[in-house]
């Protein structure tokens, strides 16, 4: 399954090369501007947020959202958006974790074509936007794991709903993640095609044939036993309860099965949207802390 899984989501075939980095000093930690290069030769954005010392700290893999502002990209890591608290990267630079946020395809600095459009032309070759982004994504842990700065076996990934899938997604693929924190966007798929949801998403997540590998709850599961917390709402749209409650049932099999249960929260809230609350703020960081230490 795991396997099948990494050729789906272009594991591997999207490398990335680092092209130049500029450091700014601000009241505590430091906030870094790169531009990466893809294999076609393309420059885009990143952004990576990290303590002031020397380190080695642990890092994470931020993966923005998406929230129909393909504007934002990899700026959420210093400016947030909407749907959460606030902004993050600040605040875990000074908690000791280095972060990096990519604009992935189709966003910030990328923003030069539609997601429709970047979206079919992958497709109609047999491949799919939400490989690509994952095969750049798995290019940036690379990247993050030979950072002399930096901890290799202290890496982990967080996203808020697209980022959200794309970290789990990932984690299931990459055992260098051995800490996930994914919001907002957790569900059964075959749950949300049956009730229509599933036209919710943008076609970026169309990955074909992916049901017939696995199901969410499934991917979630092959991060067992390394840590994970899923956080949602039961008034999000994307992530209603026959929905949550299908996939939880295979992930939390599978994180038995690895003799790991404790290694798994959640964290739900029966009034709660499309958002990250304050209360879900404090325990998923709480949970970073215990799983991922700086």
């Amino acid at each position: 399954m795991r396997d099948r899984l990494a050729a789906a989501f272009e594991i591997d075939g999207h490398r990335l090369g680092l092209v130049e980095r500029d450091a700014e000093h601000r009241d505590g930690f430091v906030v870094e501007a790169l531009t990466f290069a893809t294999a076609s030769r393309e420059h885009f954005r990143a952004l990576m947020t990290r303590p002031a010392g020397a380190g080695p700290h642990p890092a994470i893999l931020y993966i923005h959202a998406h929230g129909n502002r393909h504007d934002i990209g990899a700026s959420e890591l210093l400016d947030g958006r909407p749907a959460l608290v606030s902004p993050l990267g600040p605040l875990l630079a000074q908690m000791g974790y280095a972060t990096l946020c990519i604009d992935l395809p189709g966003f910030g600095s990328r923003a030069t074509a539609s997601e429709s459009a970047l979206a079919k032309a992958r497709l109609w070759r047999g491949k799919s936007l939400a490989g690509q982004m994952l095969g750049e994504l798995h290019s940036a842990v690379d990247w993050l794991a030979n950072q002399r700065n930096l901890d290799a076996t202290r890496i982990g990934a967080f996203g808020i709903s697209m980022g959200a899938t794309f970290a789990y997604w990932l984690a299931a693929v990459d055992p260098r993640i051995a800490c996930t924190v994914q919001l907002c966007c957790y569900a059964d798929y075959d749950v949300l095609i049956e009730s229509g949801a599933h036209d919710l998403h943008g076609i970026y997540l169309t990955v074909p044939g992916l049901l017939n590998i696995a199901s969410n709850g499934e991917i979630a599961g092959l991060a067992a036993p390394r840590s994970q917390f899923i956080g949602f709402g039961d008034q999000d749209p994307l992530t209603p309860p026959a929905a949550v409650d299908k996939a939880l049932a295979a992930t939390h099999a599978a994180y038995a099965a690895a003799a790991a249960p404790d290694n798994l929260a959640l964290h739900r809230e029966a009034n709660l949207g499309h958002r990250e609350s304050p209360a879900m703020r404090e325990a998923w960081l709480g949970f970073l802390h215990k799983h991922l230490p700086a």
